[in-house]
């Protein structure tokens, strides 16, 4: 598994918030970091995967813990 390099707690976040706190935390990262995105909103499922092939990002993964969501993104250039 890829080290985490920062956590983004984007619970009770209603969309598109998730995406958008994700966006603006992964411009501040350098390439090749991984940023973990915990969200509850049921669009994030959507949201996420779609705004990650979108940006260019790679989607390492995608579970559930519970009620809610933890994403792991890789940031590219």
């Amino acid at each position: 598994m890829s080290e985490i390099t920062d956590t983004l707690d984007a619970l009770g976040l209603l969309c598109p918030l998730p995406v958008l706190k994700a966006r603006k935390r992964l411009k501040s990262m350098p390439e090749g970091a991984v940023l973990r995105v915990l969200a509850d909103d049921p669009a994030a499922i959507v949201d996420v995967p779609h705004f990650c092939a979108e940006a260019g990002h790679t989607l390492l993964s995608q579970d559930l813990d519970g009620a809610h969501q933890i994403y792991l993104i890789r940031k590219s250039c």
